[in-house]
């Protein structure tokens, strides 16, 4: 077990996250507390380069399968993945990206799967830190002037971290990331459904299979066994 000081990650982490929060955090600035929630994003250069790969994971989790077997996703990575993520099950970036969608109306951004971009969620994250490391294409996205015109282009204004980040990646770059199935991230949160999107949510929030992990955001209660 190796315990890493909060404070000295989030000073390793601001130069390289510090653009990028304006477009992705709450806050209507750049909060230096706010890099935590980017330290997916740069993992690759905080931990020791002996270590390869790593497991993210958000803590309102409940596991039913041994942890292994997701560990063992990293072998499905297809060439020049980096990342292993689960689609967003809810239409919350069917939303964020109104403009663009209005703009482009035949684009598959912020459409429900299968067919559809409808954004990842971060609760369950599989950083393959070597091929991070190793990708230009991925590097050059954390680039301050490439996210700025990530952002114009979908003219994106998000509040979830990380999670932003690899979506509007997702939309431009999907070759990026390894898409995990749904049953690896059975996300439970149902606000969308009460906030304007009750037509379309089933088309998002539907998961077939038996659930591996069930992630119980915005505080919502998991099912017992």
């Amino acid at each position: 077990v190796i315990v890493h000081n909060v404070n000295e990650l989030t000073e390793k982490l601001f130069p390289i996250v510090e653009a990028m929060q304006k477009h992705f955090s709450a806050g209507s600035g750049t909060y230096y507390s706010d890099s935590i929630f980017f330290l997916s994003v740069a993992m690759h250069h905080i931990m020791p380069k002996e270590i390869t790969q790593i497991i993210q994971v958000d803590l309102d989790l409940k596991y039913k399968t041994n942890i292994q077997d997701l560990f063992d996703e990293f072998d499905n990575f297809p060439e020049g993945a980096v990342i292993g993520i689960a689609r967003e099950m809810q239409p919350v970036y069917r939303h964020t990206f109104w403009q663009y969608r209005r703009e482009n109306p035949q684009t598959k951004v912020g459409e429900p799967p299968p067919d559809g971009l409808p954004g990842f969620n971060s609760g369950v994250l599989l950083l393959n830190l070597e091929a991070m490391r190793q990708s230009k294409l991925y590097n050059e996205l954390l680039e301050p002037t490439m996210v700025q015109k990530l952002t114009e282009k979908y003219h994106f204004k998000g509040h979830l971290g990380d999670q932003d980040f690899f979506t509007i990646v997702g939309m431009e770059h999907p070759e990026l990331f390894h898409v995990l199935d749904c049953t690896w991230n059975r996300q439970l949160c149902t606000w969308w459904r009460d906030h304007g999107y009750s037509d379309v949510f089933d088309q998002y929030f539907q998961c077939e299979g038996e659930v591996k992990i069930y992630h119980g955001n915005c505080n919502t209660p998991i099912p017992e066994d």
